[in-house]
């Protein structure tokens, strides 16, 4: 392929191609576009979830190949990423947004280099926009309170008080069943998710073991999920449905139809507006949860496993924020007694 630029930039090109010759790496001419490799990817790539397919789709369409699909996939250089990084800012895309469309580019490249239509990953030489540390919109504890008691007598009551309580997810509360319910124990089992895509909603299992967890809860949110199933069974008794089992879910819509996740948070949204409560997303509900315990001096070990993240790492990521009036001291005070109790032995 020709060089465009100085002498130079022939010479260090030439100097390139040669190594890649020696070290193996080097992979034939090609005149395929970026936009044409990324469609092509997704189109048959199946390692990835209808919900993440459909996503990465987006960040593709819209992000990725407006900007960098006509470049030739095996002309791709560092400082176009870079370039697109700053024009996709430039734009008032945020840089967590951006982050997500350079990921996109990423794992595609990762791909190309697999099959050996590229020598190497440019995206992985430049790094994604640095996000703010902004902090969650979370309720105080004051604030969860008044939330709950604002919804009494609303069908988002229980849904609400299960998210406070459990911290779970949207799509694990939509998909949650009466059967993973033990009032006798108090705890709930996540089995399972509601995922919703353009191609409709479906039910899925967790993608590792550590997805499927019980999780303990107060009685009296307990308490809440059980006037909550009465009231589902004389709404089922009319549909003349029957009791509902098992695997009948727990959170549905009127007619007893799966109530779908981006409805559930539209509702939401009027919800707060109508009955006048504190401006949060539903998610921000997980979040409250999260920062409520933590704020309780719970082990981050703990609140991460009830949160299913990854690793205790990413729950320290996201809530470096919250911080405990005191715990500082109470600190102090701990490693005084160990210290304390190691200079008299």
């Amino acid at each position: 392929m020709p060089v465009r630029g100085t002498k130079k930039d022939a010479q260090r090109e030439l100097t390139r191609r040669l190594a890649e010759i020696a070290n193996g790496t080097a992979v034939n001419p090609s005149t395929l576009t970026i936009g044409e490799y990324l469609r092509n990817w997704l189109d048959t790539t199946t390692g990835l979830s209808p919900k993440t397919l459909e996503r990465y789709r987006q960040l593709s369409e819209r992000q990725i190949i407006p900007h960098l699909g006509s470049v030739v996939l095996q002309q791709l250089r560092p400082a176009q990423v870079d370039a697109w990084h700053k024009a996709l800012l430039n734009t008032g895309l945020s840089a967590r947004t951006v982050g997500h469309a350079h990921r996109v580019l990423h794992r595609g490249l990762e791909r190309a280099v697999g099959l050996e239509m590229v020598g190497r990953n440019v995206a992985h030489v430049v790094s994604p926009p640095r996000v703010k540390a902004d902090e969650i919109a979370i309720l105080t504890a004051d604030q969860m309170t008044e939330t709950l008691d604002k919804l009494i007598g609303h069908p988002l009551h229980p849904i609400a008080a299960l998210a406070l309580a459990s911290g779970m997810r949207r799509g694990e509360l939509c998909g949650l069943a009466w059967g993973d319910v033990d009032f006798d124990k108090l705890t709930v089992r996540v089995e399972r998710s509601l995922e919703e895509t353009t191609a409709g909603l479906r039910l899925k299992q967790p993608k590792t073991r550590y997805g499927y967890r019980s999780i303990a809860v107060p009685k009296a949110t307990m308490d809440v999920l059980r006037e909550h199933h009465r009231h589902q069974l004389e709404q089922r008794l009319v549909l003349g449905l029957g009791r509902p089992g098992a695997d009948d879910l727990v959170f549905t819509l009127p007619d007893a139809s799966p109530y779908p996740p981006d409805k559930l948070s539209r509702d939401w949204g009027n919800v707060v507006r109508y009955r006048k409560l504190p401006r949060i997303m539903f998610h921000g509900l997980r979040h409250s949860h999260a920062s409520a315990l933590l704020a309780a001096s719970v082990d981050i070990v703990t609140v991460s496993r009830r949160l299913w993240h990854s690793s205790p790492a990413v729950t320290l990521r996201i809530y470096a924020h919250v911080f405990t009036p005191g715990i500082d001291t109470i600190a102090a005070h701990a490693i005084d007694a160990v210290l304390g109790a190691k200079a008299t032995e």
